[in-house]
């Protein structure tokens, strides 16, 4: 294992032993105690969800959090939900996914070139993590982008994603204002980090279901990260 890859797979075990925030905890063990129906059979996760892909990765796909039957189940981001039925497809024609569907942590799937996070790690009630929660998440974020060495370009799943790129690269000092920075589907940045942030809406059953974002938009978005980070 490389040292990036090690230190990254630290930093994940730190997440899943956090308690930082009591609401989010309760409730993420409070559905994997109580189950839904069409999987009482699995043993829920029920913890802080870690990241997850290539240490070496160039592009960075940041989301807003677990989902309480998709990751809060699985272990994985997007795994076993809507969304990531929606997005891991994308990703597999995009050419970083190895694999077009993810079920479990258990599966196969590689990524390449690709790491995926979250701006809250844990499976928030009604999808809202508060300001408090995503504060307390915000060093993950801090500690993992710094380990991200070869990091080119990030593409920001929400507008929640978005803003905390915005607040991460304010807080190690590279972004002095965020006025000109708004969020829009397939808006680009170039952040005086260097790095290029991609913004687009999230692919919740809320937007894909209703036809704000469709597959071929959510494609053209990551065929542009990759060719930004030149892979």
């Amino acid at each position: 294992m490389s040292r990036a890859a090690l230190a990254l797979e630290t930093l994940n075990q730190e997440i899943v032993a956090c308690n930082l925030c009591p609401r989010l905890r309760a409730h993420c063990t409070t559905i994997a105690r109580v189950r839904r129906r069409a999987y009482a059979e699995w043993e829920y996760w029920g913890r802080p969800v870690p990241s997850f892909g290539d240490p070496q990765a160039r592009v960075l796909a940041l989301g807003l959090a677990p989902g309480a039957h998709g990751s809060n189940r699985t272990g994985r981001p997007f795994t076993g939900d809507g969304s990531g039925d929606f997005l891991y497809p994308v990703l597999y024609e995009s050419g970083f996914a190895s694999q077009p569907n993810a079920v479990s942590r258990h599966d196969g799937m590689k990524l390449t070139g690709l790491w995926i996070t979250s701006v809250a790690h844990c499976a928030p009630p009604a999808n809202k993590p508060t300001p408090a929660e995503l504060r307390n998440c915000a060093p993950w974020l801090d500690r993992e982008m710094s380990l991200l060495t070869h990091l080119r370009v990030v593409v920001c799943l929400g507008r929640i994603a978005f803003d905390g790129l915005l607040a991460h690269e304010a807080r190690v000092g590279t972004l002095p204002a965020r006025r000109e920075f708004k969020f829009a589907h397939g808006a680009e940045f170039r952040l005086p980090s260097g790095l290029i942030a991609i913004a687009s809406y999230h692919p919740s059953l809320q937007n894909t279901n209703t036809g704000k974002l469709t597959r071929a938009m959510l494609l053209k978005v990551f065929r542009r990260a990759r060719k930004l980070a030149s892979l």
